[in-house]
């Protein structure tokens, strides 16, 4: 019998290659698969919308066999001209794998829950920092209300195509046969890392770990998720690498398998998020004094928002030697620019803090700080360093060695060698 055999699994499938070969392996190992897409409202999305059902309904395909067949065949090929997450064109490529693994699909309408999002990324810009949107999406949408639309349709499990993995009990993991791959080196070959001895060897909580893949690990973005979510998450790609997932779709027949990866914010698909900012609330940008590290006036900027911490290129003095942005605040609505040697801070505070560890587990001895690697955003390395909780929702961490540029309204995310043990919301460098 296979793992999967009479447990239900909601697969969150963006269009992309990888969600798409999440729900493949996921119906490959015995599960009864739901794949749902999430509209955010930037466009409507044509086919069918279900909303919440009562706890007393049922969900049911929305396409026969026969129909899934006549989609597949009537539109072989996937659309490959934007590189958002939730565009039209997504969906129809989200449908069209539906179809072909002929499970059943539907569209979402989290329209409001996404203006949440976006007002939280304007307002974080507007206050003086860099926001996280995709982060919050997964607390807030992704592992927050798809949650409670998986309990309304009797789902077990929650599925999403992110490269993490989530080990349970004695180390287990989400596991393809190898009989349902056609090449060998398609396997995952997990190793784990010893756990930190401070720590303890306790391995009956769920772990979250990085993805096997390091250059697309997206454990960080996952940090905010709370441990009693991770019993019911299954990443089923976190032990493939990126060549790999494309291999077993192109293995699969799905059309998807060459789509190119998606980077940019999925409001904001031109990447002009000083346009969105300025659509989002009006008025908001104002010329303040760019000003230097003594805080002489050195230029004039036309609103605080238009720069990012570490940020070299496209300001508007010159110097005869680089200028960095280093430090903005936003209720003088100044912004300071520096040497690159200013822009290091040797640690950080950070508050909305989210542990993974038992309770006995999270370090809150100052005088006994624990070790472990940083990540102070999503596409740096982890570097080392020690952690301590200064409360119950506030840390402290302190670099091995100063780094560039810590950002607040970033996440800092702390892991025990492959195991990610928890993380906040930066507020400020040290």
């Amino acid at each position: 019998m296979k793992p999967g055999t009479g447990k239900k699994v909601l697969v969150a499938m963006s269009g992309g290659v990888d969600s798409s070969v999440a729900a493949a392996l996921l119906l490959d190992d015995g599960y009864e698969v739901v794949g749902c897409f999430m509209r955010s409202g930037e466009a409507e999305v044509p086919g069918s919308e279900l909303r919440v059902p009562s706890s007393n309904a049922s969900c049911r395909a929305p396409l026969s066999s026969s129909d899934n067949s006549e989609l597949a065949t009537r539109n072989s090929e996937p659309v490959k001209n934007r590189q958002g997450c939730c565009s039209v064109n997504d969906a129809a490529d989200a449908r069209l794998v539906a179809a072909m693994l002929g499970v059943p699909f539907y569209v979402l309408n989290f329209r409001k829950d996404f203006g949440r999002i976006k007002d939280y990324f304007a307002a974080e810009y507007n206050a003086g920092r860099t926001p996280n949107p995709c982060v919050r999406c997964n607390d807030w949408l992704k592992f927050g209300k798809l949650f409670d639309y998986a309990r309304s349709i009797d789902a077990d499990f929650i599925a999403t195509g992110h490269y993490a993995r989530v080990v349970r009990d004695a180390g287990s993991e989400f596991r393809v046969p190898s009989s349902e791959l056609k090449t060998s080196e398609c396997l995952p070959v997990p190793k784990l890392e010893t756990r930190n001895s401070e720590l303890g060897t306790s391995l009956r909580r769920p772990r979250l770990l990085r993805g096997l893949d390091h250059h697309k690990d997206q454990s960080y973005v996952l940090f905010g998720l709370k441990r009693d979510r991770l019993e019911r998450m299954i990443l089923p790609i976190g032990g493939f690498h990126k060549p790999q997932v494309r291999k077993i779709a192109q293995e699969k027949g799905l059309p998807i398998f060459d789509k190119p990866d998606s980077y940019e914010i999925c409001f904001v698909p031109d990447n002009d998020y000083r346009g969105f900012l300025q659509r989002r609330a009006p008025g908001s940008f104002e010329p303040g004094a760019l000003v230097d590290t003594t805080g002489e006036v050195i230029g004039e900027h036309d609103g605080h928002q238009n720069f990012t911490l570490g940020q070299r290129r496209g300001l508007p003095v010159n110097r005869s030697y680089p200028l960095y942005v280093i430090g903005k605040d936003a209720a003088t609505n100044t912004v300071t620019l520096g040497p690159r040697e200013e822009s290091f801070a040797t640690g950080l505070r950070a508050d909305q803090t989210n542990w993974l560890l038992d309770a006995g587990e999270v370090p809150r001895d100052p005088a006994n700080l624990l070790r472990v690697t940083i990540k102070i955003r999503s596409n740096s390395d982890p570097v080392p360093g020690s952690v301590v909780a200064t409360n119950d929702d506030t840390l402290e961490v302190r670099f091995d060695e100063p780094q560039h540029a810590v950002t607040p309204g970033q996440a800092v995310v702390c892991y025990d060698g492959e195991e990610l043990i928890g993380g906040g919301w930066i507020s400020e460098a040290l």
